[in-house]
């Protein structure tokens, strides 16, 4: 059964001595908003590592695959979901191929429940509009992007007429030893505290089969990814806070108190908006450099009717 309330969440995390998301227009520098130097991580990072921890968690197994895998062919399993409900996995399916191709997908994909997906780039399963969606996430204050020089005490020649390891280690002996080092550059932030603000759909849910298992794995993924995505370039990156409006509707009436919760109660931004109900506070005028410098005040008391802020 799908979910049965609408939520809003923000989400927070923080980046030290790292790159968070790296913009690849521009050298791979830590994303930036030119007009205020606030920093920025993309909403396709953010359910990168969703999907990074939902397949690490259930290994990558049905229902709780995931669709969009690193370095595979999408058209695979679309080709696949037509093969298993007898469609037309070369292409050319009707209407009603299309939808038992896109069914079984979203009952075997994780992240197609979830985020959605176009799927007609091959056998055509259609398009699916996931529940689930993340903005930018952006920094609390401007990030001071640094370019630092390492030096890597080896090099990655190819070297002319070589074929085996004994030619390269001829080749090796013949260099200058200042020859077999090389310079490189690494892009990161001494430390940034950034917010992404969610929406979940109930009425899309009901077209995906967005489950409430589904939104327990969704919290659980959003709450650890970091500490499964450790690497050189990000730093330490770690959750900071997850905030979850939960609709649940006034009227006395059950029957209208379940549309209510289906629809919300109260616009996302008098929810999600900067000291609206979730409000982070600079402890000192001093850059910040660790999360410690902030403080996170919750106005429970300016909770809208219907509206619940939960803990997940």
């Amino acid at each position: 059964m799908s979910i049965q309330n609408r939520y809003e969440f923000l989400f927070l995390f923080d980046c030290e001595n790292g790159n968070p998301n790296g913009d690849p227009d521009a050298g791979n520098s830590p994303r930036i908003d030119p007009e205020d130097m606030h920093g920025l991580v993309s909403d396709v990072a953010l359910k990168r590592r969703v999907r990074n921890y939902i397949q690490t968690s259930f290994e990558n197994q049905a229902p709780n695959s995931i669709f969009i895998e690193h370095a595979t062919n999408l058209n695979k399993p679309i080709t696949k979901a037509h093969q298993v409900t007898g469609g037309a996995p070369t292409g050319g399916a009707n209407r009603g191929q299309v939808n038992a191709a896109k069914d079984w997908m979203c009952q075997t994909f994780f992240d197609v429940r979830t985020f959605g997906a176009v799927m007609s780039t091959g056998a055509n399963a259609g398009q699916v509009r996931g529940p689930v969606q993340f903005s930018f996430a952006r920094s609390v204050d401007p990030i001071l992007p640094m370019d630092i020089s390492i030096t890597r005490m080896a090099v990655a020649e190819k070297v002319s007429g070589a074929k085996t390891a004994a030619d390269f280690e001829k080749w090796e002996n013949e260099q200058e030893e200042d020859k077999l080092r090389t310079m490189g550059r690494k892009a990161l932030i001494p430390y940034g505290l950034y917010v992404a603000k969610g929406f979940i759909s109930a009425n899309l849910a009901k077209g995906t089969g967005f489950s409430d298992d589904d939104l327990k794995n969704l919290w659980e993924a959003l709450l650890n990814m970091y500490d499964h995505d450790r690497s050189s370039s990000k730093g330490m990156m770690s959750c900071r806070g997850l905030y979850v409006f939960k609709h649940v509707g006034t009227d006395s009436d059950q029957n209208q108190r379940v549309k209510q919760a289906m629809l919300g109660c109260a616009p996302a931004h008098k929810l999600l908006d900067k000291g609206a109900i979730v409000d982070i506070v600079r402890k000192s005028a001093t850059s910040p450099r660790s999360f410690s410098d902030y403080e996170v005040v919750l106005h429970r008391d300016r909770l809208p009717a219907g509206v619940e802020l939960v803990t997940p």
